[in-house]
């Protein structure tokens, strides 16, 4: 492992520096060319199928939503995907856990939760996504926490929006970023750090999306592995911008330079690429699996005949237009009914199609496409992280003879 560096707090920064993966096998250091077609598992490469052991392990940490579990306009807590940086802090029951604001305001705040919660409070319904979703469907894979397309969920939040402690914080003009610091302390990439990632001031004190610092999940209180007792929601952002553990709140005037800002979570195709920020949710649709699954392939199994094909769907970018869902491996393309948003803007969306199965194998797939013109992909580009692939989904099913019961 690369000698540890120390993160200075008292600039709330970290070192600079590319953050090259140095033990990553040569065939992941690769810069493919053009566009990448997912391929089923089976026929990838076999150094792609290579789950090494330290992937293993951050996939035992971590696990994602049962598609099965689509079917819940707001997922269970115990359903939500979940993504843990380092280790979920221990945090006793009746812990005060001042949250402090400062930096460049006027009027620098130390709150507890009592007090956090006797303020004006907001719920807001959310669809939460990873970035890294759908990382280990690109080729060739980059090599961290190995999501498929399970790495999102939809839960009702709770807390005081951001804007309102920073008005009474007083942002000062010169202002440029809110950085906000969670409890959660590791190693990346030879950088010791707590996680820290900010917003832009604009985002942090505006209303689309309004910024949660959220205490409660579904109407209880934060789990312990969702952030308990604070946790940041950024609607339409992906999951890096959800700092859990809150504790710190500042407020700078120059750009945040901290290793999750400005070294993880960026779309880069090479090492010397500066790359672009991860930011807001690309649309994607996810069916319902039909049917009823294989043990190992999860390949769906169908009786020939009438089928609902249901799913949902969602963006961070701009509200959702359209859901459509292709039985021939994205040949052919039909229009899902798309149900109305009953208000909540960042959640998902369940849509319908009512197909008819017929006996022989079909690849069932869905996407969406959002207002401002966003669909999702046929073919994706690769980038190092893995992040943003909103690939669309490929569910490969069999339906039976009539009267086969194998």
């Amino acid at each position: 492992m690369a000698p540890l560096r120390k993160t200075e707090r008292a600039t709330i920064s970290a070192p600079k520096g590319r953050g090259e993966l140095r033990d990553q096998p040569r065939w992941c250091r690769r810069r493919p060319t053009g566009r990448q077609r997912h391929l089923p598992f089976a026929a990838q490469p076999a150094e792609r199928q290579r789950i090494g052991r330290d992937e293993l392990a951050l996939a035992t940490r971590n696990h994602g939503l049962p598609l099965e579990a689509l079917r819940y306009d707001v997922t269970p807590p115990g359903l939500h995907y979940l993504l843990t940086h380092y280790d979920i802090p221990y945090v006793p029951d009746n812990t005060p856990w001042p949250l402090t604001v400062g930096g460049r305001v006027r009027r620098p705040l130390q709150l507890d939760l009592a007090q956090l919660r006797a303020l004006p409070q907001v719920t807001t319904r959310v669809t939460m996504e990873c970035a890294g979703n759908g990382r280990a469907l690109l080729t060739p894979r980059p090599i961290s926490q190995p999501w498929l397309v399970e790495a999102v969920g939809t839960a009702e939040w709770t807390g005081v929006p951001l804007r309102l402690l920073l008005a009474a914080a007083g942002v000062e003009p010169d202002a440029v970023d809110v950085v906000f610091t969670g409890a959660d302390h590791g190693v990346e990439r030879g950088v010791e750090q707590d996680y820290q990632r900010s917003l832009p001031v604009d985002v942090a004190t505006g209303t689309e999306p309004e910024v949660l610092v959220a205490y409660a999940m579904n109407g209880a209180p934060l789990l312990p592995q969702h952030g308990r007792p604070l946790r940041l929601i950024v609607p339409g952002w992906y999951g890096m911008a959800q700092v859990k553990w809150l504790r710190e709140i500042t407020v700078t005037d120059t750009p945040f330079t901290g290793f999750q800002q400005a070294v993880a979570y960026r779309l880069r195709q090479d090492p010397a690429d500066e790359g672009r920020p991860v930011t807001r949710i690309e649309p994607r649709a996810l069916l319902i699996p039909p049917g009823f699954p294989d043990f190992m392939s999860r390949s769906r199994v169908l009786r020939p005949g009438p089928v609902t094909l249901e799913g949902r769907a969602w963006s961070g970018r701009a509200p959702l237009a359209r859901a459509e869902v292709s039985t021939d491996d994205g040949r052919t393309w039909h229009e899902a009914e798309l149900e109305p948003d009953g208000g909540h803007r960042w959640a998902w969306r369940r849509w319908h199609l009512d197909w008819t199965a017929t006996p022989g194998e079909h690849v069932l797939s869905a996407r969406a496409t959002d207002a401002a013109g966003h669909t999702q992909p046929l073919e994706q580009h690769w980038n190092r992280g893995g992040f943003t692939n909103n690939l669309v989904q490929r569910v490969p099913g069999l339906c039976l003879e009539p009267g086969d019961t194998d």
